[in-house]
């Protein structure tokens, strides 16, 4: 199923947001992280309804993906 494109990015912008705040880390470096995650992808490609998540919850597994990361 694929969400609508507005409200996609306004969900978007809600987990970057939320991201940043836990990591301690600015809106753009949470931005680019967002977007070269594995977490966008599935979320844009519309897989097991990700979209459809808290954002809490997508903030949390963003955490986990950066956290493999460093």
């Amino acid at each position: 199923m694929n969400a609508n494109r507005i409200l996609l990015q306004k969900k978007y912008s809600r987990v970057i947001e939320c991201f940043a705040k836990q990591q301690g880390i600015s809106l753009d470096a949470a931005l680019d992280f967002f977007y070269h995650s594995e977490v966008y992808q599935l979320i844009r490609d519309g897989v097991s309804d990700m979209h459809c998540m808290s954002d809490a919850y997508l903030a949390e597994e963003l955490e986990q993906e950066y956290n493999q990361k460093e």
